[in-house]
């Protein structure tokens, strides 16, 4: 059977502004429903390893719940993904002030990044082996304090081998810096069963950023052995998040040459069985376990995400990049064309 797709209204912004969401259907039951606000991941519908179909994204049932909620759920975060120190950077002598959202920093693109954006839809295609969903932004030169005019696109693909890809491409008509991630908070349980701390979680990192108390790396990479942050060999989350404190939210250097597609993790819940396992081209991928989340405001189907109710895999640059200068550059020039692509694959065992 081919793949298929649909599109359906998703509601309206304050502004007026038409929001759709498309659905992207497999022959084998995978089922991923993408709304171009915030060009967002709204649910992903898995089998387990008794063919019992699932949602393992957390996320509202309606348009008002993403306009309300800060925590991204599902979101294409940009222009500059995670955070930026001091909420300003340095290019080419020239001082950019961002706001500074996060205390003293700067997180995922502002007050209004790419998470709060109504994209474009450009395409809406169902092949033999794939269907997709392309969708652009264009953010102007200044918005948010960044500088150029940034053409951006993201793509959704479902394929019939059970893969969702997202691909990220960017060009501007200014140097500036540019680091695109998406959100996503896992439960592959399911949305709204409880905590992630039964699922086991392999990282191909040996490496991370360490930071400060604001969570600004320091400049220094760092070994995981012997760290509660070591997932080298596949362990609970929940075995040793009690001495990190709040919980995980830490940068990871992954193991391979960047740009190239690699393993970066594998999560597997034990009772479902159902197993993500992720490759991408970027050089790090930020650990969050949602350490924020209150129970407030409920989620799909009345559904209550208390802290840990998920987890987030953000493929990405390292954190304060810009302001970094031994750390991979996220520097765009005109002429040149950002690329990023991220592979979230699924089984079971």
């Amino acid at each position: 059977m081919p793949v298929n797709a649909h599109k359906e209204p998703f509601g309206q912004t304050a502004e007026g502004r038409e929001v759709f969401a498309y659905t992207l259907a497999s022959s084998k039951g995978l089922r991923a429903r993408i709304t171009d606000y915030g060009a967002t991941l709204v649910s992903l519908y898995v089998p387990d390893r008794n063919g019992h179909l699932e949602d393992i994204v957390l996320g509202f049932d309606d348009l008002q719940g993403y306009i309300d909620h800060t925590a991204y759920m599902g979101a294409t975060v940009g222009r500059y993904a995670n955070r930026i120190g001091g909420a300003r950077f340095t290019l080419d002598g020239v001082e950019y002030t961002l706001a500074a959202n996060n205390g003293p920093n700067h997180l995922h693109g502002g007050i209004k990044g790419f998470d709060k954006a109504v994209w474009d839809t450009n395409e809406v295609v169902a092949a033999e082996d794939e269907a997709w969903v392309k969708m652009t932004y264009l953010s102007p030169d200044g918005e948010e304090g960044y500088p150029g005019n940034l053409q951006c696109t993201v793509t959704y693909t479902l394929t019939n081998a059970d893969e969702l890809r997202i691909t990220y491409e960017a060009t501007t008509d200014k140097k500036t810096v540019v680091n695109l991630t998406n959100h996503s908070y896992w439960n592959l349980a399911g949305q709204g069963s409880g905590d992630v701390l039964s699922h086991e979680l392999m990282l191909n990192a040996e490496k991370f950023t360490l930071i400060d108390k604001h969570l600004i790396p320091n400049g220094i990479i760092a070994s995981v052995l012997d760290m509660p942050l070591d997932f080298i060999r596949a362990r609970t989350i929940g075995s040793r998040i009690r001495q990190t404190g709040n919980g995980y939210d830490h940068n990871y250097v992954l193991s391979g040459t960047p740009g190239e597609l690699k393993l970066c993790a594998q999560v597997r819940e034990p009772k479902a069985g159902r197993v993500m396992e992720i490759h991408t081209t970027e050089p790090g991928v930020q650990l969050y376990t949602g350490n924020f989340l209150d129970g407030t405001p409920a989620g799909k189907g009345g559904a209550t995400y208390d802290k840990h109710a998920g987890f987030c895999l953000e493929t990405q640059h390292y954190p304060d990049s810009p302001n970094k200068p031994n750390f991979p550059s996220t520097v765009l020039e005109p002429g040149r064309t950002f690329t990023s692509q991220t592979v979230h694959k699924f089984s079971t065992k």
